[in-house]
């Protein structure tokens, strides 16, 4: 498939009597966005898709220790810090910043081009995937380059620079929205745009689909803490959605080298949106010091942490004799861009929203919507697909053993709003299970900072690093070239 390619231009214009025939013509057919099939093959390029994100967000979380390995990449240790990176290079904070911004100005063209053709009903599955990608790389931004959502305060904390079109100067200068605006942005496009998108693809996987969309919603309202639309785009889910969670069973019963490549694979039922990404994430089990370290893993992944006392379907390996482990799910495909030099560009796979994200949402809002019946049947369920030896019949989940194994702990989950002690030990399951299912991916970093848990890095031989309540290193600091531009700065 061809690529449309977005390029900014700085004309300078010596005469314009004898220029202006030339400069009237239009040079090649590339620039004109004229038709649906080219809107769509500049909608590949509208997910972020020049890095990712789950390396500086994993390394932020509660999953990871120090392994203690030889040596530390940089990035790696100041990720775990909480601090700045000094890098720009790929699967760094702000490497992943500019793929999300060349996202949605690739969204954006998409738009003015459906604009220009007079916004027909034809094109409404075009606009309807700008529109969501603009809204998705706009909230993975605000997730990571401001505090949490809160709407007492949203409408003063500083968001990010939310871009409605396309850039048509060489450097534009951008001002910071606030939380609220952005948020409020995301829901507009968001709405819109399921209204619109279809679900006709050749490779649904690598695009915004209808059931994509709704789990992207369900994350959006969680964040929001609007139960009810979670509720509302999650319906079709049902309560046991058979055949659209990701099978452990089978899936580990697969040679590691394969669950490698099954993870992120467009033909898995589970996963609803994918990209391929440039990005070197797939060493980071081998490389990274800080990771999930060998000493961690059981609090994760250890028998006494499945509420029916049996063990996980989750399997680890590691290659340095447990110093860290990894639950295998990123294969990096290496293109070969001159054989002779061996060197060329590495791709990764990844899951950005999946079926299993999207069911754990919607319990959790049925949690909070005192619906408790309902989300333990759920629950349970969920459960059992990721347990060795379940046996529906005997291995039940009831409200005693769930309060029981999820204590309330004073302050430890504050959120902006209130839950009562049944709640917060559901919650707290919840929280728990995602943390498992999505190990190594980022997800983590969502609930720690909407829940406001206090983290503890331990690292060999240096003081424990703290990230407390309200830290303002919750919010990572805007790149130097954003900056440097004129993008102000999150407090320190």
């Amino acid at each position: 498939m061809k690529n449309i390619k977005i390029a900014l231009s700085l004309l300078l214009v010596v005469s314009l009597s004898s220029c202006d025939e030339f400069l009237s013509e239009t040079p090649d057919n590339r620039t004109q966005i004229d038709t649906a099939d080219k809107i769509s093959e500049l909608l590949v390029n509208a997910y972020p898709n020049g890095g990712t994100y789950m390396d500086f967000a994993e390394t932020m979380t509660d999953n990871v220790g120090d392994g203690q390995l030889a040596e530390t990449l940089p990035k790696n240790e100041q990720n775990y810090n909480w601090e700045m990176q000094n890098e720009t290079n790929v699967d760094t904070q702000a490497n992943y910043w500019d793929a999300c911004y060349r996202a949605i100005a690739h969204a954006n063209k998409a738009l003015q081009a459906v604009n220009e053709q007079g916004s027909p009903s034809s094109l409404n599955p075009q606009k309807g995937e700008a529109l969501l990608a603009r809204a998705y790389a706009h909230f993975m931004l605000v997730s990571f380059w401001s505090q949490r959502y809160n709407p007492a305060t949203a409408d003063k904390d500083l968001g990010i620079p939310y871009v409605t079109e396309p850039e048509e100067v060489l450097i534009k200068k951008y001002t910071r929205n606030t939380v609220k605006e952005v948020f409020d942005f995301i829901q507009k496009d968001l709405e819109e745009g399921i209204k619109l998108v279809g679900n006709n693809y050749s490779e649904p996987k690598f695009h915004f689909t209808k059931e994509a969309a709704n789990a992207f919603a369900s994350r959006f309202y969680l964040i929001k803490g609007d139960w009810d639309k979670v509720l509302e785009v999650s319906e079709g889910l049902g309560s046991k959605p058979v055949g659209k969670l990701r099978n452990y069973l089978a899936f580990t019963a697969l040679d590691p080298n394969v669950q490698f490549i099954e993870y992120a694979k467009a033909g898995e039922p589970a996963n609803l949106l994918v990209v391929s990404a440039y990005s070197i994430y797939a060493r980071a089990s081998s490389r990274n010091r800080f990771y999930l370290a060998g000493n961690k893993s059981p609090d994760i992944f250890g028998q006494a942490t499945n509420i029916y006392g049996k063990l996980w379907l989750y399997k680890t390996y590691s290659y340095n004799s447990s110093m860290t482990v990894f639950s295998p799910k990123f294969k990096e495909y290496f293109k070969y861009t001159n054989l002779t030099a061996n060197i060329g560009e590495p791709y990764l796979g990844t899951v950005l929203l999946s079926y299993d994200e999207f069911y754990l949402n919607r319990i959790e809002a049925l949690v909070m919507k005192n619906r408790i019946a309902e989300a333990n049947t759920e629950l349970e369920y969920f459960l059992g697909t990721r347990t060795t030896g379940y046996n529906a019949a005997t291995d039940k989940l009831t409200e005693a053993k769930v309060v029981a194994k999820y204590p309330v702990i004073a302050d430890e989950y504050t959120p902006f709003y209130e839950m009562t002690p049944v709640q917060t030990s559901y919650v707290k399951a919840i929280a728990e299970t995602r943390r498992r299912d999505f190990i190594h991916e980022g997800i983590r970093y969502f609930d720690v900072k909407r829940f406001n848990i206090v983290i503890r890095h331990e690292t060999f031989n240096k003081p424990t690093n703290v990230l407390e309540k309200d830290d303002k290193r919750r919010a990572i600091q805007i790149p130097l070239s954003a900056s440097s531009n004129g993008v102000e700065k999150n407090p320190r």
